[in-house]
């Protein structure tokens, strides 16, 4: 009975067992990647002050929503592929390629500075992973990857574009 209960929960969807658990691997820390970003925007929506304050205020706003709105596609992706997804701080401390912002920056143009560099760190870890989801010929993945570069790289790129003269 044990057995035939075990071979009816055996995942296969077309993808192996040692790829899935890889790309899950990866999506688990674009999957941390994200949420310390959101975080990190967060801090700076309530923090900022200047000058530039309303603009800012709107914009982390509008760059924390879209962030928070995209850490459940990711963790349901990891689950679809059979793993556990990450939850907790520590291992998103653990597996974030971002560092923990502890001290809030004064000037608004370092939170700028920091979060386009954020965005550019979540955008190298999406592309890191296409190689893998290519030849597990996992399009669910490439697809959430492709989403996912689109918005950080466009989200550095304005970041970026307030910081020039």
């Amino acid at each position: 009975m044990e057995k035939k209960k075990t071979e009816a929960l055996k995942m296969d969807i077309g993808i192996g067992e040692q790829d899935r658990a890889a790309i899950a691997q990866g999506l688990s820390r674009l999957l941390a990647d994200t949420f310390t970003l959101y975080l990190t925007t967060h801090n700076f929506h309530w923090n900022v002050t200047g000058p530039m304050f309303n603009s800012l205020h709107a914009m982390f706003m509008q760059q924390y929503t879209e962030l928070w709105n995209a850490v459940d596609p990711i963790a349901e992706r990891i689950r679809a592929l059979g793993h556990p997804a990450p939850g907790s701080y520590a291992e998103f401390v653990r597996l974030s390629s971002l560092p923990d912002v502890e001290a809030r920056p004064h000037k608004a143009t370092e939170m700028i500075r920091l979060l386009a560099e954020g965005h550019e760190a979540v955008a190298r870890t999406a592309r890191g992973l296409f190689a893998l989801v290519n030849q597990a010929d996992d399009q669910p993945s490439a697809d959430l990857l492709t989403q996912r570069l689109s918005v950080h790289e466009q989200s550095a790129w304005m970041l970026r574009s307030l910081l020039e003269d």
